[in-house]
């Protein structure tokens, strides 16, 4: 008889990292969502003058493959094809006296716009 021994494997780690400020807009999202969303979903259409864009969208189905993180005000979605563009990436929440949105810190963005509105990887 060969006895075998099984590893316990921590959980994989979530390809971005949400700050408290981002899970908090998050809640007051869902806590306005339209009738039937799920949730709000991360993805990243090709727009803007360097290839690629932030978009952050309320979802009524759950996608095979994107990667959902649970999180204390609602359920977080990243598009399964974006997610290679965004492993390791911080999205944060940031208001001030003039503007207000979500801000990323992606290891994997080359170069950005001007403006700010899209990168590339």
């Amino acid at each position: 008889m060969t006895e075998t021994t099984t590893t316990a494997r921590p959980a994989p780690k979530a390809a971005v990292t949400l700050t408290p400020s981002a899970e908090a807009r998050i809640a007051d999202l869902m806590s306005k969502a339209p009738e039937g969303a799920i949730g709000v979903k991360l993805s990243t259409p090709r727009r803007g003058c360097s290839g690629l864009a932030y978009s952050v969208d309320y979802v009524t189905t759950e996608a095979r493959f994107d990667e959902k993180i649970v999180t204390p005000g609602g359920v977080f979605y990243i598009d399964g094809a974006s997610v290679l563009y965004l492993i390791g990436s911080v999205m944060d929440w940031r208001e001030d006296d003039f503007t207000a949105g979500f801000v990323f810190e992606n290891p994997n963005a080359k170069g950005a716009c001007g403006c700010g509105e899209s990168f590339m990887v």
